[in-house]
């Protein structure tokens, strides 16, 4: 018999104005874009959406200099770790690298056929950058495997 993961991953590219979130399929094998809410609405966003699917892990991407030390808007993220943990004390956080996702998911738009405007959509570019940041998951879960 054959076990089928049926639990999904939830990632988030933080920002202090809009949160980019993204989720895997439930195999876990397709990240997907899922939606960009306000900052402070993306508590209650998660709680809600816990409340129809599984989530098994929280990815939340760090920003970083280019030196790999942190960035200026690393405390928001952390703290936005913090309250995740505490609201959602049974699901792990994991963080990754977030260096060049919105450059990235910008970049991704245009090769999409997507407009100028459509590139510089501010709640596209952070869903897409959070879709980038649980793809680098993903990936680097199954090198570890």
């Amino acid at each position: 018999m054959v076990y089928l993961c049926r639990m999904r991953i939830m990632a988030f590219d933080y920002g202090t104005k809009r949160v980019g979130i993204a989720v895997t399929d439930p195999l876990q094998l397709i990240a997907t874009a899922l939606d960009t809410v306000h900052a402070k609405d993306a508590l209650d966003y998660v709680a809600e959406y816990l409340t129809r699917e599984t989530v098994v892990t929280f990815v939340v991407g760090l920003p970083k200099q280019l030196d790999g030390t942190p960035s200026e808007s690393v405390q928001h993220v952390k703290g936005f770790v913090r309250a995740l943990r505490r609201m959602f004390p049974s699901i792990p956080v994991e963080t990754v690298d977030e260096r060049f996702t919105s450059k990235m998911a910008a970049a991704s738009i245009a090769q999409s056929g997507g407009t100028k405007r459509k590139r510089q959509a501010k709640g596209l570019v952070d869903s897409v950058s959070a879709v980038l940041i649980l793809q680098s998951y993903l990936e680097k879960r199954a090198f570890q495997r």
